[in-house]
């Protein structure tokens, strides 16, 4: 016998419904978020006597130490997207009534029935909760200095125009918010010494090109530009002088938690498996594998993987309507970092490299290849009416990469555009295509289509 739990939490209390195999209900109470209400929920649970593996937990969150302490139990615990649980809502009530109660009735009945559609909680080991904490805080407080920043600058360019150009917008380098923290405003700045200004650079740790550089700013800060008066200008230096104290603190911090956060990463079993990745440096891959976690049952497959990262494409196809879109839902924190990765690949990475070097028109129809091809496929029907259209098959001759596509099996002149796999390519003399091979194309490694 299975018994299944719908948990409808608040801050303060939790909703519980239990129900058995046949959807009846068990039971339904509410009890206190901490020490005595989990032990109140195993009590229940207890009475019912089944074992912890027959229990199923549906909550709308995965993390938290209530969902810890559910999943050290030995509980299946599913975590249930809070979009996902209002759809399901409206199976029960068309109307639009809700209520806790309610609530944890259809999560009871959610895991009941369609829990295959729902990924578990993951066991994670406590070494990747640590890294997990610890690079979501430091990423955390890398945004919080990017808006603070952002503000900074938004300020600087109502009274002060010539600071955001002598630090070249990097308003959150040593260099701006050591000479900031000095002259917040620009009489105050057009007053600095090229002494003074080396002195703030070396204090913020520049090393190179010191002198060089402190002319440069001098000249900048002392160029011409529009003035407000003096009242709005003082007051404007005094938020300046407070936004670059709010972002000396930030860099402070980062660092401290960029330190940490390397020696528990380094500490992690899977630590030489992710570094040995291009592109994925300690932070980086600190911030990866904090996502992923390391479970190894999480996933059922790649491509979960990449629904969860966010890095495969979305279709939605309803009758002749066949649409392929980018992901938005996933994880931005995961995908951020896979993003910044692919990046850093480049020049880690010979066959990164030289992907990124090929023609702009092929590396975009590489990337929106699922996106585009069902619009080249309309636009070669419109351009060919009443031909048949045909699958063609085309591999690689060097890397033997396989793909398949739409083709017009109709006569084409050199020139014109043709569609081979998810590739636009330029059809580079007269064939028939379902006649003879051509060269027709490029391939991800740089090499020709063959077909």
């Amino acid at each position: 016998m299975k018994v299944f739990v719908g948990d409808d939490w608040a801050e303060a209390h939790h909703d519980v419904h239990v129900m058995g195999n046949d959807g009846g209900k068990l039971a339904a109470v509410r009890l206190a978020h901490g020490l005595d209400g989990i032990a109140k929920f195993h009590e229940l649970l207890a009475g019912f006597g089944v074992e912890p593996a027959d229990v199923v937990v549906g909550i709308e969150t995965d993390r938290g130490l209530w969902v810890e302490a559910l999943v050290a139990a030995g509980y299946g615990v599913f975590g249930i997207n809070p979009k996902a649980a209002s759809r399901y809502r409206d199976r029960h009530s068309v109307g639009g009534a809700k209520s806790d109660v309610g609530d944890a009735k259809m999560l009871a009945d959610l895991v009941r029935t369609d829990r295959h559609n729902h990924r578990q909680v993951a066991g994670d080991s406590d070494a990747a909760g640590g890294v997990r904490v610890l690079a979501r805080a430091h990423q955390s407080l890398i945004w919080d200095r990017t808006r603070h920043t952002n503000r900074l600058r938004h300020g600087l360019r109502d009274y002060f125009p010539a600071a955001d150009q002598a630090f070249s917008g990097d308003l959150a380098g040593m260099d701006a918010v050591g000479i900031l923290a000095k002259a917040p405003t620009p009489t105050e700045a057009a007053r600095l010494s090229v002494a003074q200004i080396r002195s703030a650079l070396k204090a913020g740790g520049r090393q190179r090109n010191i002198d060089t550089k402190a002319v440069e700013i001098q000249q900048l800060l002392r160029a011409d530009h529009l003035h407000t008066s003096p009242v709005v200008e003082a007051a404007y230096g005094a938020t300046t002088k407070s936004a670059v104290a709010i972002i000396v603190e930030l860099n402070r911090q980062i660092s401290q938690l960029e330190t940490e956060l390397a020696e528990v990463f380094n500490s992690h079993p899977d630590t030489v498996i992710y570094r040995s990745l291009p592109g994925f440096g300690p932070v980086l891959s600190a911030r990866v594998l904090g996502e992923f976690g390391d479970e190894p049952e999480r996933y059922a497959n790649p491509k979960a993987r990449k629904n969860y990262a966010g890095t495969s494409p979305l279709t939605r196809a309803s009758g002749r309507r066949h649409v392929v879109v980018a992901r938005w839902v996933k994880n931005r924190r995961l995908a951020d970092a896979l993003d910044q990765a692919a990046f850093c690949a480049i020049t880690q990475s010979p066959g990164c490299r030289q992907f990124s070097s090929l023609p702009r028109w092929r590396v975009r129809s590489m990337f929106r290849a699922s996106r585009r091809e069902t619009r080249l496929v309309s636009e070669a029907n419109d351009a060919y009416t009443g031909s048949r259209v045909d699958w063609l098959k085309v591999r690689c001759r060097f890397c033997a990469a396989a793909w398949s596509g739409v083709m017009l099996s109709k006569t084409k002149r050199a020139g014109q555009v043709a569609l081979v796999g998810s590739i636009r390519v330029i059809c580079p003399q007269t064939v028939l295509f379902s006649t003879q091979p051509v060269e027709i194309g490029g391939c991800r490694c740089g090499d020709v289509y063959v077909c």
